[in-house]
């Protein structure tokens, strides 16, 4: 008797993979990596990036625009394959410039984790500037915070304003329910950033891509010396100064282990490990290792620095042959560069369109 993970495996086996694809990049949820992977993918097999006006976001925190996509006019026929770079979601918008066939996946974290993170990072926006430590801010936020900022996004419900919902909205079991309702319609799939290389799994398989598609090292992590330890008492402060985002990340995260079983948990367990096995593989071949920025030999490589957090980079081995080297480069390429590398790419190649 064939059981729901070979039916599944054989299905995969015999589909065609996904070229058209749409990720909600949203704020500190491990979405640099995924976004690597995109880059990666859609270099190599020669696809159209929908590239924001503005160099590496589409006008954000603004809602999204086709304005704020490069080039794109209502009155050419323009195709695009990809779509990736930070955004507040608009589906109307979104759907004017990607093909109706585009896949559509996004990336949740844990809001404790989630918050800790953008203290950090975003030190420097209205709500957060003037606190020492997050422990001060959730004493009283609302002295601290105003949501009629334009970045007060960064300090409550991040994930449901990165969506495109109202992150100062009502909280209650009915309008839970609505914002469930809502992501789940749009999306094809939501990841977890807690459990990535299921994730990983999981999106290679929707996309009927190969495990060496998405094969990534983790990319805009913190220093150590960035992180803060917090109590049981100011996670319990966070989940409800954060409640939109908690209840949708609860239930995403059913959703995603319900998910899990419909793939098979032991075809599970055996991807994640050889997914693991071809990272260290390829770790061994082109990694040194995972630096502070004053310590990269390459400083054409040090990723993005905000305000306070310190973000790691990655030195790789001396002497690797062309081929190595352009597999490892681009695997640890910070967001900026790469995107700066695919923009410079995607103009050449249009001036010399007919």
């Amino acid at each position: 008797m064939i059981n729901n993970s070979q039916e599944a495996e054989k299905k995969w086996r015999s589909c065609k993979p996904r070229t058209n694809i749409f990720f909600l990049k949203t704020h500190k949820t491990a979405s640099s990596t995924i976004m690597n992977i995109l880059f990666r993918y859609g270099e190599s097999h020669n696809l159209t990036f929908a590239f924001p006006t503005i160099k590496y976001h589409y006008d954000y925190p603004n809602l999204f625009s086709t304005d704020n996509v490069l080039g794109f006019s209502t009155e050419k026929e323009q195709n695009y394959n990809i779509m990736c770079h930070h955004m507040r979601f608009h589906l109307p918008e979104v759907e004017k410039i990607m093909p109706s066939d585009t896949f559509y996946f996004t990336i949740l974290r844990n809001p404790v984790t989630l918050m800790e993170s953008a203290f950090s990072y975003y030190k420097d926006s209205s709500s957060f500037i003037r606190t020492t430590d997050i422990e001060t801010f959730l004493k009283n936020p609302k002295r601290h915070y105003n949501k009629w900022m334009y970045d007060s996004g960064y300090a409550k419900n991040l994930m449901t304003f990165d969506l495109g919902i109202n992150h100062n909205g009502p909280e209650s079991e009915k309008q839970f329910k609505l914002l469930w309702r809502a992501v789940d319609a749009v999306f094809d799939l939501v990841l977890i950033a807690e459990y990535f290389d299921e994730s990983l799994v999981l999106l290679k398989d929707a996309l009927c891509w190969t495990l060496d598609d998405v094969l990534s090292f983790p990319l805009n992590l913190r220093s150590d010396r960035s992180r803060h330890v917090l109590s049981a008492q100011t996670e319990e402060k966070i989940k409800s100064w954060n409640q939109l985002d908690w209840q949708l990340y609860m239930y995403f995260n059913h959703s995603f282990w319900s998910r899990v079983e419909n793939f098979g948990r032991e075809r599970m367990e055996k991807e994640v490990e050889e997914l693991r096995r071809r990272r260290a593989q390829v770790s061994e071949k082109c990694l040194d290792d995972q630096v502070e920025p004053h310590q990269l030999r390459d400083k054409s490589m040090v990723p993005y620095q905000p305000f306070s957090a310190r973000i790691l980079g990655y030195n790789l081995k001396r002497g690797l042959r062309r081929e190595a080297y352009r597999l490892c480069y681009r695997l640890v390429l910070p967001e900026l560069q790469y995107s700066e590398l695919l923009l410079t790419k995607h103009l050449k190649r249009r001036v010399h369109l007919p």
